[in-house]
């Protein structure tokens, strides 16, 4: 339950805290490498695991029914203690400031994200509590939930809506796997990991790199051609380089330790 705490100036604004009522389960063990948006790589598949207090049993009740969801979270490891009122959106080349309300960074004045994803199913039953599984999704993992929502297209949907200064469409760069890679990769997917490098296209294409990487290094400059680089993906990682324009994978490394999931306890 959220609680109130009363503001010890008057006229201040009143605060809150609030309980997570889940924790997502995410193949992005860490910040880099995480889509920017919900959707933008719709095999990133996670798991929303709920509370195990029979009460979220009756409040999902229903919820299988819709397609996607909303899902309000905490950026709980954004790496700041303070917000900034402005920020340099990677999608404006980090050269132009914008007021951070009128941007989706995750250092805000309340650290709160709201991510539309794709509902795959839910099974009630699981142990420790009940289990969304989700598709699209742009979460790290070990995120706290705070809310779901069901999302309803004739409300939520805007058709003729602006996108503001973030008008113009995501650059994709044209992926290759090497023989090598994919061939350890198709052995992932036989073991455990279906659908691995579809997963490892889409995040690719998109260019996940931070974005003074991107400014530095673009895939079009001949500086930048036989430049390595390292993304985790589940509990692998993905050695990539540019070369002739193009992300060439060319070998994929079980790492050492894999990351434990996270539970959920009952109240």
């Amino acid at each position: 339950m959220p609680t109130e705490t009363k503001p010890k100036k008057k006229n201040a604004l009143p605060t809150f805290n609030f309980d997570a009522i889940g924790i997502a389960q995410t193949p992005f063990t860490q910040r880099f490498g995480i889509p920017r948006q919900p959707g933008l790589v719709p095999e990133a598949k996670g798991i929303l695991k709920i509370n195990g207090h029979p009460d979220f049993q009756y409040a999902l009740k229903r919820l299988e029914e819709f397609s996607h969801i909303w899902v309000v979270f905490v950026f709980h490891a954004h790496g700041g203690n303070k917000w900034k009122p402005t920020i340099r959106p990677p999608r404006l080349g980090g050269k132009e400031k914008v007021g951070v309300l009128s941007s989706r960074s995750p250092h805000r004045p309340n650290p709160i994200g709201l991510s539309v994803v794709e509902l795959d199913r839910i099974d009630f039953t699981a142990k420790g509590g009940p289990e969304i599984h989700v598709k699209g999704v742009d979460l790290l993992d070990g995120t706290p939930i705070l809310d779901l929502k069901p999302y309803i297209p004739y409300a939520d949907s805007v058709p003729h809506a602006n996108s503001g200064w973030a008008h113009e469409e995501i650059k994709k760069t044209e992926v290759f796997f090497e023989a090598p890679a994919l061939e350890k990769i198709r052995e992932a997917e036989k073991n455990g990991y279906p659908d691995l490098k579809e997963f490892i296209e889409q995040l690719l294409t998109i260019d996940p790199r931070p974005g003074f990487q991107k400014r530095e290094l673009p895939p079009d400059a001949d500086h930048s051609q036989g430049k390595d680089f390292g993304l985790l993906v589940k509990d692998y990682d993905v050695q990539w380089k540019i070369l002739d324009q193009k992300f060439v994978v060319y070998d994929l490394v079980k790492t050492q330790k894999k990351i434990p999931s996270k539970k959920v306890s009952s109240p």
